[in-house]
């Protein structure tokens, strides 16, 4: 079985082998964080209807501040699936034009209390962290959304790894079940090592981005 280059291949090569796919993948969910949350406990937890509502709020924060700076701001990971179960963390991708615009992009979410971390090794996807809880929010009585915000160029294969898994999921709701009911399972094994459940996800998102890429 062969996966499309623009999904999970390195450097434009297709892909063979499992190894070869475990450390592609392991990029992949790096660039939902993984990377950064070390072997704290993984939680799961059914799907909150509320997940879309702070999704929105967070993208008008960062839209207003960032104005035509923006093409467009996606919510993905996830929390993003209507009735997947996942970690209560958003993942979101802030999407421009070019690199060109980086420093000013920069300069807007330092302002809101993001603090860039570089590309953390994945290629045209730039991650922020945040200074404290209460960022990007200017009213401190309001409930606080987890989230990973990342920028990324309109062509980053990256932002459309993100997408491409995200839609998936969407379209096939038989998809969305049983990946929530594997990670579950894998969240209850291996619990604090985030490493291990992300590998053990791994050849179910290969399966989905393959046969999605199929029906391309």
């Amino acid at each position: 079985m062969k996966l499309a280059p623009k999904f999970l291949g390195a450097e434009g090569s297709v892909l063979h082998g499992s190894r070869n796919v475990i450390r592609n993948l392991r990029k992949y969910f790096n660039g939902w964080g993984i990377s950064k949350m070390g072997d704290k406990t993984i939680i799961i937890e059914d799907y909150n209807n509320k997940w879309p509502e702070m999704f929105f709020g967070l993208k008008s924060i960062i839209e207003r501040r960032l104005g035509d700076l923006v093409l467009r701001i996606e919510h993905v990971g996830s929390t993003a699936v209507p009735g997947l179960a996942a970690k209560p963390i958003l993942d979101i991708d802030v999407v421009i034009d070019s690199m060109d615009l980086l420093p000013d992009v920069i300069q807007g979410l330092e302002s809101l209390g993001y603090v860039h971390e570089g590309n953390l090794g994945v290629e045209d996807r730039e991650a922020f962290a945040r200074k404290d809880a209460n960022v990007p929010y200017s009213i401190l009585e309001i409930p606080k959304t987890e989230h990973h915000l990342y920028v990324c160029n309109k062509e980053s294969k990256e932002l459309v790894r993100h997408i491409s898994f995200r839609d998936a999921l969407i379209r096939n709701p038989g998809y969305a079940v049983e990946y929530g009911n594997l990670k579950k399972e894998l969240a209850a094994k291996y619990r604090g090592n985030r490493q291990s459940y992300t590998d053990g996800k791994s050849e179910f998102v290969y399966r989905v981005l393959t046969e999605s890429e199929k029906k391309l």
